[in-house]
């Protein structure tokens, strides 16, 4: 029973919860690809860009819940949801025509690209904190949990419960839903196979009648849809503070690299890996020891290599371990650097 107990624990504290943190970062690190890979330059605005679709998510939520529309025992998100895509679409397209498209026109390089995608971060958190403001915002509503914790120890007669929120399994199911539509679109249907020509040659895409505009409006639509449903999710399985997703770059920027940058689906195991390194390195094993050992071996400290503090050294580590040693990254992407040279 104490073998159970110590898998238990575990699924409890760090597979369930890296599961549906990874399915998050996934989300993210897909768009950050699509847009490295298509576009050619790294976009900052990543993090911030998941919290203006949450922010406005959040907004049609609370305007859907005065109205009394709600979805029972799911979260009234879900209907905002679509509404929040709407708007975030509508300001990446206004900022590509107002931004990006003079810099594509004159050919700028891809390091101009990237810092001035910095700015536009700044920009983007500045509309965020002086809509919604920098405090924590908590959004859900209908039923929280799909298993308690008592419920699972009075099921199985076990000392360990595991706990399932419902946020976690809609995060799962809604990640497996969008990554399939999006592979199916990218890998099946003429204007996905016209992005992937594109991001393999543009020359030869263009002499091959494909219209760059449409590929670059396609491109930003996918990258407003991706951040917004990503960002509502972990706003709804945690909760809503600006600074928090603009952490979350970090993360998403070392899923990205990991899985091999411009590659869409090494970004989506990249979530995975970075979000199970995250948790596995900062979580006390004192107690699965416990189980495992005998009395008189049983360990006095925490048995933490780092404090959840230090989750981010996590990410950053193997960010800088991936672009040392395989700057491709495990699907083999395109190479990092060959974007940052003048």
């Amino acid at each position: 029973m104490d073998v159970i107990n110590a898998i238990v624990l575990l699924l409890n504290y760090i597979f369930v919860p890296a599961l549906s943190y990874g399915s998050q970062l996934a989300l993210g690190a897909i768009f950050v690809s699509l847009i490295y890979g298509i576009l050619r330059f790294a976009y900052f605005t990543a993090g911030d860009l998941m919290s203006f679709g949450t922010m406005f998510t959040i907004l049609f939520t609370w305007y859907f819940q005065s109205l009394g529309i709600n979805l029972g025992v799911l979260p009234t998100a879900l209907i905002a949801i679509p509404f929040g895509i709407m708007v975030t679409i509508f300001y990446v397209l206004a900022k590509d025509k107002l931004v990006f498209s003079y810099y594509r026109f004159k050919k700028s390089p891809p390091v101009q690209l990237a810092m001035v995608s910095i700015g536009t971060m700044f920009v983007t958190q500045a509309i965020v904190r002086i809509i919604i403001g920098p405090f924590d915002r908590r959004f859900f509503d209908g039923e929280k949990f799909i298993l308690k914790a008592n419920e699972f120890k009075e099921m199985t007669g076990l000392n360990e419960g595991l706990t399932i929120k419902s946020t976690q399994v809609i995060t799962l199911l809604v990640t497996i839903i969008v990554v399939s539509i999006l592979f199916w679109f990218l890998n099946k249907t003429k204007t996905g196979k016209s992005m992937r020509a594109y991001s393999d040659n543009e020359d030869l895409a263009l002499l091959s009648g494909i219209d760059p505009k449409k590929v670059v409006m396609i491109t930003w639509v996918i990258a407003a849809i991706l951040a917004t449903i990503g960002g509502a999710l972990y706003g709804l399985d945690k909760s809503f503070k600006p600074f928090t997703y603009f952490n979350n770059m970090l993360p998403i920027f070392a899923a990205a690299i990991v899985g091999g940058i411009g590659n869409p689906f090494g970004a989506f195991l990249g979530g995975y890996v970075i979000a199970f390194s995250e948790i596995l390195v900062t979580y006390a094993y004192r107690k699965f020891f416990i189980y495992l050992l005998p009395e008189s071996m049983e360990p006095d400290g925490l048995l933490q290599l780092l404090s959840t503090d230090y989750k981010f050294a996590v990410s950053f580590s193997i960010l800088v371990v991936v672009l040392l040693f395989r700057p491709s990254g495990i699907f083999k992407g395109k190479v990092l650097w060959s974007s940052i040279k003048m």
